[in-house]
Order: C-alpha cells, then structure tokens, then sequence
C-alpha cells in the first residue's frame, strides 16, 4: 500500500481502486456464497459461481461438478443455477423441458418452491451473518468500557500537570461525584466546567487519592469520518486542536460551537501531533444527521468525533453478550438505512446523501487509510446496506424474486413468461436509474 500510495498522480486513485475492489469481493463472495450454499443443501445444482464479468480469467471445476471462475470485471458475481438462463436466476424453459425428472428436481426452475425461496434469501441473510459476525468480533476483540470510568491508557498531550496513573477509577472531578462515563460527560459539556487543570479523587488500589489532570474532553480527534472535510484536510486521530482562527480552543464542546458557527467558511487550526505544532485550513460541511425525534438535523461539521483524554480500561464479555451487540448493530444499520431512504423519498433531506459507486470508492479508500479496523468495520456497515437494499421488492434483487414466490405460493402458477419478462424489465430500469442517479450524485453534489 505504502509503494501504491507514493506513485504521483495515481497512487491515491489506485489505493482507493484497490480498497473499493477488496471491499466488495469480500461482500459480494459471502452473498454469492450464502445463495450456493444453501442451494446445495436443498439439492439444487450450481453450474458456476463466478467472481466478477466479463472474461474469465482462470477457472476450475470442483467434484460436484460446479465451475468456479474468476472474470475480468471484478465489480459483482453471480451464481448460475441448473435451469438458469443466465446469472438474474431467470428460468430457461426450453432447457427445463428437455430434462428428464431427476435432473429437472436438481435445477433452479423445477426445485420446490420453499427451497428457491431459501435459496434467494440466504444471500442477505449471508451478508446480515456477515456484518453481524464482525461486529461480535470487534467487541470481542475491543472489549468493553467498564462501568466505572477507569483509565486504561493515556493518550499522548502536550506537557501538563497530569499525575494520573493507568489503572486509576475516578470518582469525582472538582467535586463532583461521577459514577459512570455519562456523567463524566456531561461533566466535560457543561461549559463552567472547562478549565486547564481539573482535580480528580480517584481510586488507585486500596487508596483514594486526589490526582490533577487535563480537561475531560479535549478537542481532541477519537475519530474521522471518512468523505469528511477532516479527512480532506488530512485531520488524524490524536490530533489535539489547541486554537481555531488564534483563538484558544480547550475543550470539544468549544470547537463544536466555532465550528457550527463558522457557515461553512474556512477556519484555521492549529494542531499539536506527536510534538509537533501544525497549521491546516477546513471549511465545515453542511450535513443530515439523525435527531433525537427519530428526524434528521442540518448540522455544520467538519466530521470527527472527540474522545477522552485517556482509553478507558475494558473488560472482554461473554461470547451471548458480544454475539448480542452484534446483532443489535446490524439492526440499527438496517434501520436507520430504511430512515434515511424515507426521508429522502419524501424530500425531508437531500438525495445527495444517496452515495454512487464513486463515493463508496472513496469512502473505501478513506477507511482503509485509517488502518484495518476501519476497513473492517466498514466492510460490515456496507455488507448490511447491500444485504438490505436486496430485499427491496424490485424485479431482478432477492426481494423481486421472493415476491414472484409468494404470488406462486398464494395463486398455485407462476406468473406468465411475458409478465415475468415486463417486469424484469421494468426492474432493471429501475435499478439503472437509480445507479445513474447515484453516480451523478457523486459528481454533482
């Protein structure tokens, strides 16, 4: 990545090339392999999974017969079904025909319809397993914040008086009692509390000591959003903000209210990083963000979030826990995906929040720069948003098919080729408009 990076003109773009391409193999594979698995267990055969279009490249056959190939496009795959006419799962009738019982029992087409069914579904439900599976790992691997703010490790600051030790449980700050990370909190937002040097009570062993440190929250960077102003002005994390415009910045809570009443309009910040004084210039972005009310919010940011001055000490739950978060996380992906989209539906927020494959790119490109827990975490919220929007009831996506399924299942008949025909016809018109509407977002907006 690093020989990638230093190539001039072209090192950025083919870093982001490269990340976007990971990306999706990975998302797309489990998908692709939710639908072949799942169909080999109902007995229906796969004659190719393919990894990509266009030209293969290299293939080979496995014992059950199935061609597995790599093509030249790698943006998508498929897998094709016995019975299939091509990689949308549209049936070949005049290859069904000619089957005798057996084989026309092995294929797509004349497998029972619970088993299709099964089969279609089992690629969101790959990419949900996905998503999940990551999450749980992140938890397991992180661990969690313990109840009680505790401090883990120090972050590096600019020299301080700081005689605070890991391992130290804080019970109060200038007097007042702080029993758990939100009231430590809202201790650090109420604007009487900021001051250089606070006192801290804390629990060191079987002492309880008073110790002096550095404010709560620090206008210090925990993370940046990728595609954010912070990321295209080269913001890091554990970058520490000590002045906007010269003037001094102490806490996260005032670097929230210069940015938000900046309008937009570039500001100069003067950072400390690693010992090093820095000058880098951001123009704050308007944006949609989710409100209290289950609405969306116009908030002006640059696109990173503050963290405490130390990394809280953890503990490592148990795998029911873990397994628990993870899940949940996936859910409130799905969503606040299915928030958003209605939202824009109905013009409450602008459709440039609708991300093409340009923009997806660069935010690829943007979480892995940031390491590979970024690049993992985002591969998870996208596997959710393609498991989701395969769902949707549209003609030629998962979900068109379940809905062809379940007329079937309520009428005894398929629909007539013809229909079948219009309507995934009309499908793909949509889901081309929408790409085109997408990608022209990414230029546009």
């Amino acid at each position: 990545m690093e020989l990638i990076g230093s190539i001039p003109l072209f090192g950025g773009f083919l870093f982001t090339l490269i990340a976007f391409i990971a990306v999706l193999s990975v998302i797309i594979f489990i998908h692709e392999y939710g639908h072949y698995i799942v169909g080999r267990w109902c007995g229906i055969h796969a004659e190719v999974f393919s990894m990509g279009f266009g030209p293969v490249l290299t293939s080979w056959h496995d014992k059950r017969g199935t061609r597995w190939q790599l093509a030249a496009i790698p943006f998508g795959g498929y897998v094709k079904f016995l019975g299939d006419a091509d990689a949308s799962s549209r049936a070949d009738p005049d290859a069904v025909a000619a089957m005798d019982a057996d084989t026309r029992a092995r294929s797509f087409p004349g497998a029972k319809l619970y088993k299709k069914a099964l089969t279609v579904v089992a690629g969101p439900v790959a990419n949900f397993l996905l998503s999940s599976a990551i999450f749980t790992s992140v938890v397991l691997f992180s661990g969690l914040a313990t109840e009680t703010p505790t401090i883990g490790t120090l972050k590096p600051l600019p020299e301080s008086t700081n005689n605070l030790r890991q391992g130290d449980v804080i019970q109060s700050v200038n007097g007042v009692v702080i029993s758990d990370y939100a009231g430590l909190y809202n201790y650090a937002r109420d604007p009487n509390n900021i001051g250089k040097d606070q006192e801290y009570q804390v629990a060191r062993g079987d002492e309880v000591l008073v110790a002096t440190g550095p404010f709560p929250l620090l206008a210090l960077v925990d993370n940046v959003q990728p595609q954010s102003a912070a990321m295209a002005a080269g913001l890091e994390v554990g970058d520490l903000i000590l002045e906007i415009d010269g003037q001094p910045i102490s806490a996260f809570t005032e670097l929230q209210n210069k940015v938000s009443a900046s309008g937009g309009q570039e500001m100069t910040y003067n950072i400390w990083r690693d010992g090093e004084m820095l000058e880098i210039t951001i123009a704050a972005k308007v944006v949609d963000m989710p409100s209290a009310d289950g609405g969306f919010e116009q908030r002006t940011l640059i696109g990173i979030t503050g963290g405490l001055f130390f990394e809280p000490a953890t503990y490592t739950p148990g795998l029911g826990s873990a397994l628990g978060l993870g899940i949940g996380q996936t859910g409130q992906i799905i969503t606040g995906s299915l928030n958003g989209l209605w939202h824009m539906v109905t013009g409450a927020i602008s459709a440039c929040n609708l991300q093409g494959p340009v923009g997806i790119a660069k935010t690829s490109g943007d979480a892995a720069s940031q390491g590979l827990a970024s690049f993992v975490w985002f591969i998870a919220v996208l596997s959710t948003a393609i498991g989701m929007l395969n769902l949707f009831p549209v003609p030629v996506l998962d979900g068109g098919h379940l809905v062809f399924f379940a007329y079937e299942a309520i009428s005894g008949r398929p629909p007539s080729e013809r229909a079948m025909h219009l309507m995934m016809s009309f499908g793909l018109f949509l889901i081309i408009s929408l790409m085109v509407f997408a990608f022209a977002n990414d230029f546009f907006c």
